[in-house]
């Protein structure tokens, strides 16, 4: 079975998925499609190359997320979203 909770650094900040709580809204996909892509079962994932995006955009793309399956902390592991 696939990790049901992924995450990466990026752009100094930790990002993980909470693949139980994804709806396959698509959202996040819309604002950095750079980063997180839908896969065949209509879940989100990373893409196999992540760079590194402006903050600001990825904590939007994000927070944007309607079941917050999306958690963005900071360098110090301080969460920002949701």
């Amino acid at each position: 079975m696939a990790d049901e909770h992924p995450e990466r650094e990026i752009s100094g900040m930790t990002v993980r998925i909470d693949r139980s709580l994804c709806i396959g809204s698509g959202n996040c996909t819309n604002l950095a499609p750079e980063v997180f892509v839908i896969r065949q079962d209509n879940i989100v994932d990373f893409k196999e190359e992540v760079p590194d995006i402006e903050a600001g955009r990825l904590e939007e793309s994000m927070a944007i997320c309607p079941v917050d399956a999306l958690i963005l902390e900071d360098e110090e592991g301080e969460q920002i979203v949701p």
